[in-house]
């Protein structure tokens, strides 16, 4: 609840806001605001020019009036479109984090108390007029003495003493919605929120950036479609980051781009194929890709800047999100359906038909567009969406995904109307799938875990010999469900034709992967594979598929 006086006075202040700007029925939908309704009395009067804007613009509005953390929370929220109606979640997508900046002899000051040195020893020159201010920090440029330009990001000051009581305030009412809002348990806005509050706390970290920045640069190194500029980490703390000072054409200035001679097309195709890299090859992507943090080079790279919120995502989502793409495209809904249960995003006891037949309905109507006009941002929102009729778990790893694919495609359709974002992303997505289910994965997976076999096989005399004593004196309890049973009554009618041929094909499984991670052995390769491993291991899965399609 309200924690303090002064908690209490700015919780007053914002409805206040609230009120001016008629956004009460945001709040008062939750049946928790309702008491507040007397402040109006003492709330400014609402203008016809603000009470004739839509909902979502006024909404905007008043976040900018509420405060830079407000404004940064309205961001993070324009991305869970699974949350809001599209009118609002497009005003927030506008909001630009761009606050007044503090004078340069404060940012002065504070980076010399964190290197505990002065500024003109550390820099052949410093600017103390910023290049850039935002509510978190604060950006200046600068010169190392061996000449070479570098960017200087020093942190806001007081800015954690903000950042914890605004969300503080903001967990405050987010949990009085999750406690009396009707959907509040399934949209978990305390998790919102709570996700929010990480963003931010990562973001006041500025190692952690230095650190993103200079892992996305060595993912790149060699790679001559993005540049990330070089961190000097002697100089990095948790409020002072340097790097390396990038100059290049703002990739929202088209027009510039154009006399520079940069090919559009090339260049948009690059961007998709940068991101589905980062998401598909690395599982370590630049989540925060909007037009401010992304620049051109003469040569046409793309350069990246603000490493602050960085994305991975677990293989099984990686695995899962890959083939629903896919599926989405060949218009298998029902496979779409079972990608979702499977990965558990909608409750197990899901009827993968009704489910199916929902996104079908949802999604066939796109495909009377051509295939190059179809979004794949809108097309997980429409996932999205359909799922939530059936209780699906919001999933942040996701949302963070579709915002930066929103934003990615966003840009490249700008740069070239007619970009084909499918058959720039099929290879990857291609590409992937059989990376994570083709037999060299398999291969790599059983040579990786050779080891830990090793280790377990002396262990394994001694547990049998534990089972079987505690079966004999009757203290072996098992517990089966219904089904279980079921399933044990199919199972075993099947075993005896099926385990010989299951314990053949693992053998010869194991056999290829052991000669695969063999030192020092070089038989005849294929595919930089000895081909006696394929051919074991070849056997091996077709005496497994064998044994598992046995039936009756």
């Amino acid at each position: 609840m309200i924690h303090n006086m002064k908690q209490f006075a700015r919780l007053l202040k914002i409805s206040a806001i609230l009120s001016k700007y008629q956004l009460d029925e945001f709040l008062e939908a939750t049946h928790l605001y309702r008491p507040m309704r007397l402040l109006r009395v003492f709330s400014p009067s609402t203008t016809k020019e603000i009470a004739d804007k839509p909902r979502g613009e006024r909404l905007r509005l008043a976040l900018h009036e509420m405060g830079p953390i407000y404004v940064k929370f309205g961001q993070i929220l324009s991305t869970r479109r699974d949350l809001l109606p599209d009118d609002v979640a497009d005003e927030l997508a506008k909001l630009q984090d761009r606050v007044p900046p503090f004078p340069g002899a404060v940012a002065r000051s504070a980076i010399e108390s964190s290197l505990g040195e002065s500024v003109d020893s550390v820099f052949l020159r410093f600017d103390e007029t910023p290049l850039a201010s935002a509510s978190i920090a604060q950006v200046h440029a600068a010169e190392m003495p061996d000449g070479r330009e570098v960017v200087v990001k020093v942190l806001r000051p007081s800015v954690r003493h903000y950042i914890e009581r605004d969300v503080s305030l903001l967990k405050t009412i987010a949990g009085l919605a999750e406690r009396y809002w009707k959907d509040g348990h399934r949209l978990r806005p305390y998790e919102v929120v709570s996700e929010f509050e990480k963003t931010l706390y990562d973001e006041l970290d500025l190692l952690r950036e230095a650190s993103n920045a200079s892992q996305l640069r060595r993912n790149f190194s060699g790679d001559d479609k993005l540049y990330v500029p070089e961190v000097f980490f002697p100089l990095c703390r948790e409020d002072v980051m340097v790097m390396e000072r990038v100059h290049g054409i703002p990739i929202s200035n088209v027009a510039a781009l154009k006399v520079a001679g940069i090919d559009l097309k090339v260049l948009s195709e690059r961007g998709v194929e940068i991101f589905f890299t980062q998401v598909f090859t690395h599982n370590f992507f630049h989540a925060d890709m909007h037009p401010g943090n992304i620049f051109v080079a003469p040569d046409g790279r793309y350069m990246a800047v603000d490493f602050g919120i960085m994305g991975t995502l677990h293989p099984e989502d990686q695995r899962y999100l890959a083939e629903n793409f896919l599926a989405f495209f060949r218009r298998d809904y029902r496979r779409v359906a079972e990608l979702h249960v499977e990965s558990e995003w909608v409750p197990s006891g899901t009827r993968v038909d009704e489910f199916e037949s929902a996104i079908r309905t949802v999604c066939e109507p796109i495909f009377e567009k051509p295939l190059k006009e179809i979004s794949f941002g809108n097309v997980l929102l429409r996932l999205f969406q359909t799922a939530r009729r059936f209780n699906m778990v919001v999933q942040p790893q996701l949302v963070l995904l579709q915002k930066t694919l929103l934003n990615i495609e966003g840009l490249g359709r700008q740069l070239y109307p007619d970009l084909d974002l499918w058959q720039t992303a099929k290879p990857f997505l291609e590409r992937t799938m059989s990376e994570q289910l083709g037999p060299r994965h398999l291969l790599h997976n059983m040579r990786d875990n050779i080891p830990a076999w090793s280790d377990a096989l002396p262990e394994l005399p001694m547990l049998a010999h534990r089972v079987l004593e505690q079966a004999g004196s009757g203290n072996l309890r098992l517990e089966w469900t219904s089904a279980e049973l079921s399933r044990l009554r199919r199972e075993i009618r099947r075993a005896n034709r099926r385990t010989v041929n299951a314990v053949i094909g693992s053998a010869l499984i194991l056999a290829g992967a052991v000669i695969y991670g063999l030192d020092g052995y070089s038989p005849p390769m294929l595919l930089d594979t000895p081909l006696l491993t394929w051919l074991l291991g070849g056997a091996g899965i077709a005496m497994l598929v064998f044994s598992s399609s046995d039936s009756d």
